[in-house]
């Protein structure tokens, strides 16, 4: 893994100096990675997404929480208002333990600015702790965040949790509860706008996933219609609190839901996923890369339609493989991964802040409590 780093830095400094397309950086790693690298090119003949790290902040508040899960960049569609605590293109960074490391008991979203400094944006009550991977900024200036607290920091103890508004100055507006929230895993949304959006969430309590279909009235969120449009394997783990569908990706321009289901440890698409109102199942097996998935967990999607899975090294785990994102496509063709930590359990949260000459894309490492911001070229 040293070596690794040690080449994927020179490439770097070499594609930069060249300033070369992505497809001439892919090529010089992989000469420099020799047989390796060639195998790489043998699989996929067209160029990668993930670049090498630039900048990595703690993510650590003033009250010590730990575990960064939930990634979410504030995208350029976004109206905060005057005086609001964050703006376009910030990133905020959601929080899932307590200065204690017990799971379930964070209480804090950390803004990042995009030169790296850091601040604190919402710190809510312990009955609505454990804040999630589920983690979104609506156009509305809005931020959703999901709730999956715990009392001991054990799955035993567990609750079904909800979903928490926040204005864009930091206060908890309302806690949404519903029956079909149960330990909301992570969350993806479709917002065009007008005040309506659909919020797609993975439950690990019971291995739904569940579309809400919601409307803001008079600073409120309300549900409008709902549907369980997928089910996929779950249990407890002590490691992770639970194994269950987790990464959300919603195309819409193909009306599909990609899942990310950890103890699968595959990537399903669900079709209709907007319109269903009956289950899908677990949908389309579109990845199953046992070489490369190590119980895939969150997910995001490259400008290129590729798609980017963290995994949580405790399905199928693989010593040398810590920690690592991977980059497929939509077809199930393996790419390209890189490691966020040299040990296992550290990669969770990501995401994707596509802009116009280059694009921003964030990961978090829990073992070092941090966070990592990549930028990319914009061919």
């Amino acid at each position: 893994m040293k070596r690794f780093n040690v080449i994927s830095d020179f490439s770097s400094r070499a594609a930069d100096a060249l300033s070369q397309s992505a497809r001439t950086f892919f090529i010089i790693l992989v000469a420099l990675l020799g047989l390796e690298g060639q195998s790489l090119l043998a699989q996929y003949n067209g160029p990668s997404f993930l670049p090498n790290p630039v900048i990595t902040v703690s993510t650590i508040p003033a009250n010590g929480d730990v575990n960064p899960y939930g990634v979410a960049f504030v995208s350029p569609s976004v109206t905060p208002p005057p005086q609001a605590l964050f703006a376009p293109g910030d990133l905020l960074v959601s929080n899932f333990n307590n200065s204690q490391n017990l799971q379930g008991t964070g209480t804090t979203i950390v803004r990042v600015t995009p030169s790296g400094q850091t601040s604190l944006f919402f710190e809510g009550p312990i009955t609505h702790a454990g804040l999630s991977t589920a983690l979104a900024v609506l156009r509305e200036g809005l931020v959703v965040v999901g709730s999956a607290p715990t009392a001991d920091g054990t799955c035993a103890t567990a609750q079904a949790g909800a979903l928490l508004v926040v204005s864009p100055y930091g206060q908890l507006l309302q806690a949404i509860p519903d029956e079909d929230i149960d330990v909301p895993w992570d969350m993806t949304v479709y917002n065009p706008g007008n005040g309506k959006f659909s919020a797609f969430v993975s439950n690990a309590g019971s291995g739904a996933v569940v579309r809400l279909d919601m409307a803001i009235q008079n600073g409120q969120v309300q549900i409008l219609n709902k549907a369980v449009i997928g089910s996929y394997k779950h249990q407890c783990d002590p490691a992770t609190l639970f194994d269950a569908p987790t990464g959300l990706v919603y195309d819409q321009n193909k009306d599909v839901l990609y899942v990310a289901s950890t103890l699968d440890n595959a990537v399903f698409a669900i079709s209709n996923a907007l319109e269903r109102n009956s289950s899908g199942g677990s949908g389309n097996p579109i990845y199953t890369d046992q070489n490369h998935l190590h119980g895939a967990l969150a997910m995001a999607m490259a400008p290129d339609g590729h798609l980017l899975v963290s995994n949580n090294d405790v399905v199928n785990s693989d010593q040398n493989q810590p920690s690592e994102i991977v980059e497929f496509t939509t077809d199930g063709q393996f790419v390209k991964q890189v490691s966020v930590d040299p040990n296992l359990g550290g990669s969770f949260g990501l995401n994707v802040y596509p802009g116009q000459f280059s694009t921003r894309f964030a990961a978090v490492d829990d073992n070092r409590v941090s966070v990592s911001l990549w930028t990319v070229p914009t061919n």
